[in-house]
């Protein structure tokens, strides 16, 4: 199983990104989905996360700036990051869970990728 995540980097406050997460080796349609960050000397923190039926979820610290989405044809999922704030840097990791009667099934993790926003 393999999450591999790309797309981050530096960017300006103000400004956005879009992360991308290409999932192997899992039947990705099945799992639901999730962004975690995890800022330096912090807990890692929910970000945003999409079921297996399509339903996003956001933690307040994205509400109205992140979107997550998921293209199942494709077995990748997506955050695009807008109005970017210096507090929004972090490592951003792909998250994938599959559970079943409330029974954690499955889990895995992708190597994060960074994203500092700064002047």
């Amino acid at each position: 199983v393999q999450l591999v995540e790309s797309g981050g980097g530096l960017v300006q406050p103000g400004g956005s990104l879009r992360l991308s997460c290409a999932a192997s080796g899992i039947t990705f349609a099945l799992y639901d989905m999730g962004w975690y960050r995890q800022a330096p000397g912090k807990q890692r923190e929910l970000v945003a996360e999409i079921t297996s039926g399509d339903s996003p979820n956001y933690a307040d610290s994205g509400k109205d700036r992140f979107t997550i989405s998921r293209d199942n044809a494709k077995n990748t999922l997506y955050l695009q990051m807008d109005s970017l704030k210096p507090e929004d840097t972090a490592v951003y990791y792909c998250h994938a869970n599959y559970d079943i009667n409330y029974q954690r099934l499955a889990e895995y993790w992708g190597q994060g990728t960074p994203v500092t926003v700064s002047t």
